[in-house]
């Protein structure tokens, strides 16, 4: 059988990855091809629990070591529960976020090193990458606006961080799709959804991922 193809949507807050996963995803089923939507963290019950852990507002919050850690624990039973069956099983995965939020979030605006946050990585699911990143890009003005309509003032724990963070999450995401272009896809994400989706079909042509 052959193996599926992992997908992953890459981005910061309010740049539409969810939504653009779910039309990817309708875009597959069209052409028959069997395919999963899932999301980081979470994907499997034990990666949902500590989804809750990381991003609800009870508490003081963590350190960015430990949120590493907790990171990498959802992602380690995520791969090894859901994402290399269903690849083993011959389906498509379209994942919301994976390793390069960790290396973006809490390396990049986090303070750890890229290199330690890998060798988590490397520990807990085998060291496993997407076959492509869509990257979705937008400025500071579209994320603002996008996610005060999402969430209505009670962003969670992470997103609710300050402008400075996110700058620093979208400086490491820029950084990680010049140094690895074999691997990334930068898409202008401030357009309207059907045109964002129109350039992640020509990205995933381009990648030799076409449907």
């Amino acid at each position: 059988m052959t193996r599926g193809r992992f997908i992953a949507f890459e981005g910061g807050e309010g740049a539409g990855k969810s939504t653009q996963a779910q039309m990817l995803a309708a875009a597959l089923e069209a052409r028959e091809i069997a395919c999963v939507v899932t999301r980081e963290p979470g994907g499997t019950p034990g990666a949902e629990a500590i989804r809750q852990l990381l991003l609800g507002l009870d508490g003081e919050g963590w350190h960015p070591r430990a949120e590493a850690l907790l990171f990498a624990a959802a992602r380690s039973d995520h791969v090894e529960r859901l994402i290399r069956p269903a690849l083993e099983a011959g389906k498509w995965v379209i994942c919301d976020r994976f390793v390069d939020s960790s290396r973006a979030y809490q390396g990049g605006a986090g303070g750890l090193s890229d290199s330690d946050v890998l060798a988590l990585h490397r520990v807990g699911s085998g060291g496993l990458l997407p076959d492509l990143t869509l990257l979705v890009e937008v400025s500071p003005e579209t994320a603002a606006q996008r996610t005060r309509a999402r969430d209505g003032g009670d962003a969670d724990r992470i997103g609710g961080r300050d402008a400075a963070y996110h700058a620093r999450v979208a400086a490491a995401f820029a950084r990680f799709a010049d140094a690895e272009p074999a691997r990334f896809a930068r898409i202008d994400g401030n357009r309207d959804a059907e045109a964002v989706h129109r350039a992640v079909l020509g990205a995933l042509d381009a990648f030799g991922q076409a449907l």
